[in-house]
């Protein structure tokens, strides 16, 4: 059996490790954060010829939604791939074509 003594020694070497590992781990997290804050503050570094972010952000397209975009029709890019249905065809004046409904089997 292990003696008192030598019981209160390991008990001890368990603590020191465990704290001593608890400490490296809040010096690592806190290390990391300080990082991450300090990069997010550098600011972009603009190169010759590259994009600005703030003219390709403000770059817009007409679609369904835009009132500039006229009587244009809401294009279904799925649809014109074959992947998916298409919403009910359209004739030339904009209105549904209503598709005949097949008789009941009785």
């Amino acid at each position: 059996m292990i003696s008192d003594g030598n019981h209160a020694a390991q008990t001890m070497q368990r603590v020191k490790v465990g704290m001593t590992g608890l400490a490296s781990v809040l010096l690592l997290i806190a290390l990391a954060s300080a990082v991450l804050s300090w990069a997010s503050k550098e600011q972009p570094v603009a190169v010759l010829g590259a994009p600005k972010a703030d003219v390709v952000a403000n770059l817009t397209q007409p679609n369904a939604t835009d009132p500039a975009a006229g009587d244009q029709p809401a294009k279904e890019p799925l649809a014109e791939l074959g992947v998916a249905p298409s919403a009910a065809p359209e004739t030339s004046n904009g209105s549904a074509i209503a598709k005949p409904v097949p008789p009941r089997p009785q």
